[in-house]
Formats: structure tokens, sequence, C-alpha cells
């Protein structure tokens, strides 16, 4: 019997309206929503399903995220779906440990809230960039990030001919040209508030080090996946420190993935909005049974499992 893993969304696959379903039909959702709301004096309903341009702005996408996800997590428990590990992308990281049982709900939302502003306020406007380069292998990207001047690093290995670089605004204009004169297939600009997952955010990192020693970090129920190193965590000793250097460093997706295949993980269900883990998932390895939990609906898919 191979073994199940609950996958978690990072930032860029909200929208408006997300998790919305789950609020109106299941108590239990509805309660996370509004014990977001509480803790953090912020009207989550407002945010998350009325349209506005606050969602994408990064000290409210990381709130809205991380709650939706909880929201939509809530169900896929009440059905006795447990996993055997769990691992997020980046933000995704936080629901992953809250199902995890590394943090409550409550103190996990209001370190999110604390990581958005910190990484929004990080670096000036323009300063930084992220660009998606697809079609390349990564030695040769890591080599340019390492030739070129100025601070650009990868900051995403999302899956096989997929990464994201991240740093200074003209070094990372300079390896996207680059990389596109060397054969990537395309190099694409993201529409992004920051150089995020890059050295340029390291003291984000360690402000967000210091409100974590206010955070209740216990041993996990359940192991999940580190970003940053691609391993299996079972014990809270260096919880902390790993989410600090998250801020600033690579998020190895794609080696997180392949490891949790390695412990013997054969069905990954992504929860939350959009189906981006799920593509990733998939490339690394058709043969997975991937299913995503985005909406209502989509909880029937888990008669399945």
């Amino acid at each position: 019997m191979g073994k199940i893993a609950f996958i978690f969304p990072g930032q860029g696959a909200q929208y408006i309206g997300m998790g919305k379903d789950f609020y109106e039909k299941f108590e239990e959702s509805k309660e996370i929503f509004d014990k977001a709301s509480d803790i953090l004096n912020i009207n989550m309903t407002e945010l998350i399903f009325q349209e506005n341009d606050k969602i994408n702005i990064t000290e409210y996408t990381q709130i809205a995220m991380v709650t939706t996800c909880v929201a939509l997590l809530t169900q896929v428990q009440k059905l006795g779906i447990k996993p055997d590990i769990c691992a997020g992308l980046s933000l995704g990281e936080y629901p992953a440990m809250i199902a995890s049982g590394v943090m409550s709900f409550d103190e996990g939302i209001k370190i999110v809230r604390t990581r958005g502003l910190l990484m929004q306020e990080a670096v000036q406007p323009g300063a930084g960039a992220m660009a998606a380069v697809l079609g390349m292998d990564n030695e040769v990207i890591e080599k340019v990030c390492e030739e070129t001047e100025g601070v650009v690093i990868i900051a995403n290995y999302n899956c096989p001919g997929q990464v994201v670089i991240s740093g200074e605004a003209k070094a990372v204009d300079h390896a996207s040209e680059t990389l596109t004169k060397l054969g990537a297939k395309r190099v694409i600009k993201l529409n992004v508030s920051g150089p995020f997952h890059s050295p340029m955010l390291q003291e984000a990192g360690e402000k967000l080090y210091e409100s974590l020693k206010d955070i209740n970090i216990t041993d996990p129920v359940v192991p999940y996946i580190a970003n940053v190193t691609a391993e299996s965590i079972n014990q809270k000793v260096n919880i902390r420190d790993l989410l600090a250097k998250q801020v600033y460093s690579s998020v190895k997706w794609q080696q997180s993935v392949e490891t949790m295949i390695a412990l013997g993980v054969d069905t990954f269900i992504e929860i939350g909005p959009g189906k981006t883990l799920s593509a990733f998932v998939k490339k690394i390895d058709k043969s997975l049974k991937v299913l995503n939990i985005e909406k209502v609906e989509d909880l029937d898919k888990l008669q399945e499992v």
C-alpha cells in the first residue's frame, strides 16, 4: 500500500472567491475564515470573496492563502483521509506544518501575517525581480547565476525544465538575456512585488526568526518536508531556523517531491486553489496519482484514495 502526501500551494495561486463554497457549506471551514478575521482583526471574507486589489499584495495574499488552504483541509480530514507526510511550496509550508501538527492554526496565521509584512517591506519596489526559466538544465542556470554580476540565484526548483530565478532587477535581466542566448525555451519575467527566496530578503528572514521565538512549535505528528533542505522533518529542533532561511533561500520543490517518492508516497493530494503543484508532480513522475481539492465537488475524488 502506497503512502499519501498532502501538498499545499504557495503565493501566486490566489484568486477572488477561493474557498467560498467551503465557507458557505461547511461549519468547520467557516470557523477557520472567522477565526482568522478575529485573530488578525481583518475581514477575511471581504478580502477573499469580494473584488479588491489587496489580495495580490504580499501582506494580504499570504494570510488569504493559508486561511483558505486550512479551511479546505478541515473537510479532507473530516472524511478520514490521513497523510503520511505533508509539504508545501514556499508559503504552502505553513499549512503543511499546521496539517502536520507543528503549530496550531491560531499561531500559524499570526506568524504568516508577520512573514507577509516583513517580505513586503524588505526591498524597495523595482529593486528586485523574478523570472521563470523554461527548458534549460539546472546546472547551466546555476552557472549563469554565479557568473552574473550582482545578486541572482535560483529561487524555485519547481520541476524538470522549470525553475525561477530571483535577485537584483539588473542581475535578473542580465541572467535572463544570457539564458535566452544559451537556448532557454522561454524566460518569463514574473509580476511579483519582490525578489523572494533571494539573499535580498535575508534581513526579513532574520527578523522572522525573532518573531518565531514567540510561536509554540512542537514535534510533527506527521513528518513534513522542509523547502530549504528537501528533507523530512520529524522533530521540532531546527524548525524556526529552517523557516527563517526559507525566506531568502532556494525552494527545493522538485527535490521535495523526489524525497516523498523515495519514502514511498504514490498519492499526492493538493489542497488549495489552483493545480500548480499537481502539474509539477506529474512532470516529475507521470505514474503518480495526483488529486487536487479546490472546490466542494472535488471532495468526491477522495473516494478513490
